[in-house]
Parts: C-alpha cells; sequence; structure tokens
C-alpha cells in the first residue's frame, strides 16, 4: 500500500504599501487565496479577516493547506479593498495579485515579492510576504 507524502502546512501573509483606494480613510484590505493544482481551474482556499485603514496590514489568519510533494500546486495570493460586507469581491477593489508555487513557499520558508495588478504591472509599490509555519 502507498503512502501519499503529504503534510499540512500553515501560511502567514502580510504586506507593505498597498494601494490607498479609500477617498477619506485608508483601504481596508482582505487577502483571498487561490489554488491551482491542474489547468486553469483556481478554487478559493480561504480568506483572511479584513483589516481596517491599513496599508501595511500583518493578516492575523494563517491559511492551513495540505503540501504534496510530488504534486505542483499554484498559489495565488488576491489583495482587496474591503468597503462592504458581501462576500461577493466583484463589487471590491483590487489591491494586487502574488502568484507563486506552494513547492516555492516551502523550499525558502518566507518569500517577499511585489504585487501586480491584473495587466501584470506592479500595483504601486506593494509587497506581500508568505511565511512558512508547520502545522
Amino acid at each position: 500500500m502507498a503512502t501519499s507524502c503529504v503534510t499540512k502546512v500553515e501560511l502567514t501573509v502580510s504586506c507593505e504599501n498597498l494601494l490607498d483606494m479609500d477617498v477619506v480613510s485608508k483601504s481596508d484590505p482582505l487577502c483571498v487565496l487561490l489554488m491551482n493544482t491542474s489547468g486553469n481551474q483556481w478554487f478559493e482556499v480561504d480568506r483572511t479577516e479584513r483589516v481596517k485603514n491599513c496599508l501595511s496590514p500583518k493578516f492575523a489568519k494563517k491559511f492551513v493547506v495540505d503540501y504534496y510533494f510530488e504534486v505542483v500546486q499554484k498559489l495565488r495570493f488576491c489583495l482587496y479593498d474591503i468597503d462592504n460586507k458581501t462576500i461577493d469581491l466583484s463589487d471590491d477593489d483590487f489591491l494586487g495579485e502574488f502568484e507563486c508555487s506552494l513547492g516555492q513557499i516551502v523550499s525558502s520558508s518566507k518569500l517577499t515579492r511585489p504585487l501586480v495588478l491584473k495587466n501584470k504591472k506592479p500595483a504601486g509599490k506593494g509587497t506581500i510576504t508568505v511565511n512558512l509555519g508547520h502545522c
């Protein structure tokens, strides 16, 4: 009987210098983690909490993911400015995103990269840091 090589990992996300999309106050960012294990199908894994009026959030909620050693697991971290109570993100301002594989995070244990917009241009000076923890 074959045993699958899998372990649970914790990903902690923080950002710096996010775009300020609000007029009177600062952005209220939230991070959404999407995963893709094959093809073009991305699915939502989880979301962090919303941090009010903050351009450099350190999200308290951690993402817990199964890491499969032999599978390329693509991750996309998407940041949104949340200004309402709906769970639908289409009416929220997009602040930037970052794509990598879970293997890249596991091999480096801490990854800091610039955020990009949907057109792949820089999202201002915004950066994201993903820290690896083990469950």
